[in-house]
């Protein structure tokens, strides 16, 4: 990663938005809890409403600060009427160290004192604990004392991974902020497909792409209603992505490299495209590493490359098969 990215800090570049959500919270259909030891708790979409625009915020806050998340209208002829438009001048650092899915957190029914407990962590806290293989390989470790983690889940966690939290973050109480946004929920919903961007990256980095190489990124992907049914909501979000996502990087590098991503990263590569991804994971016992991993990619990809100034292009959407798995016929 490059020296002025590893100077940035993730959790001192969300922290404004933090601020910003907790201040404007009754008007983005929010509420605001600290637990018994102090943390503060952001509820967007388990007892509160959310909205949309708190899942659009949401999403910068999982960027780090890094990146730029917004809602627009599209017309007719785009198939769907609103998008979610993401862009990132450091989306390495934006997506990977921050906005990834890639924290673990798992209790115990004994640990809970009823319901074993799971999610997956995003955002900057991340960086502070750097418990994944990832930050190794990005070079990238956070410092301070406050931190924020989106967590995607449908009930409040436990003082048990609270307190792991702490104790991995190295943070006191009063420094953890938690948002927590179910799939099912307006917020939930938006700020899944808002990561759009890191599906590419992270794709990128599965297929060997040298990270460094990758300066700029641009995706949009179509925003679908939330499902009361949690199943049908990780359905939606995923095909968004996976069949309505469009992402241009722009790269330096080896060219051969360059033209090699944009052919290799668009979903449709995987055997398992064309089909809803609720299917394709009933289909996999439930198990989401039994799914090829190809499939996890946008639709369609543009590579730009500076060095020699041209540009690739592979994939495209899928709108139609979004339509039919989305609209209701009035």
């Amino acid at each position: 990663m490059p020296e002025e990215s590893v100077s940035l800090s993730v959790n001192a570049g969300a922290q404004p938005l933090v601020e910003q959500l907790i201040g404007e919270a009754p008007r983005l259909g929010l509420a605001v809890r600290s637990d018994a030891s102090g943390v503060c708790i952001v509820d967007a979409g388990i007892e509160a409403r959310g909205s949309v625009e708190a899942g659009l915020l949401i999403a910068e806050i999982c960027m780090g600060g890094l990146g730029e998340v917004g809602l627009h209208a599209a017309g007719a002829e785009s198939g769907w009427p609103s998008w979610v438009e993401v862009r990132s001048s450091r989306p390495v650092l934006a997506c990977l160290a921050s906005q990834y899915a890639g924290w673990s957190l798992a209790a115990s029914k004994e640990e809970t004192g009823g319901r074993k407990f799971f999610s997956l962590g995003s955002g900057p806290a991340r960086a502070l604990a750097a418990k994944e293989e990832l930050f190794g390989e990005l070079g990238y470790r956070d410092r301070g004392d406050s931190g924020v983690l989106v967590m995607e889940v449908d009930r409040f966690p436990p003082p048990v991974i609270i307190d792991k939290l702490l104790r991995d973050c190295g943070l006191a109480p009063e420094g953890l902020t938690l948002i927590l946004t179910p799939t099912t929920s307006l917020a939930g919903t938006t700020q899944i497909v808002a990561r759009v961007l890191e599906t590419a990256l992270h794709k990128a980095h599965t297929l060997g792409f040298p990270l460094a190489d990758i300066v700029e990124g641009v995706a949009t992907a179509p925003l679908p209603a939330p499902s009361p049914d949690a199943g049908i909501a990780m359905g939606r979000t995923n095909d968004a992505i996976l069949y309505g996502g469009r992402v241009q990087l722009t790269v330096r590098g080896d060219e051969a490299a360059a033209r090699a991503l944009a052919q290799r990263l668009p979903s449709g590569n995987s055997p398992d495209h064309g089909r809803s991804f609720a299917d394709i994971f009933k289909a996999a016992g439930y198990d989401f590493y039994k799914i090829d991993g190809a499939l996890f990619a946008p639709a369609e990809v543009w590579v730009s490359h500076l060095d020699s100034g041209r540009t690739w292009h592979a994939g495209k959407l899928e709108m139609p098969l979004l339509r039919s798995l989305w609209l209701d016929e009035a």
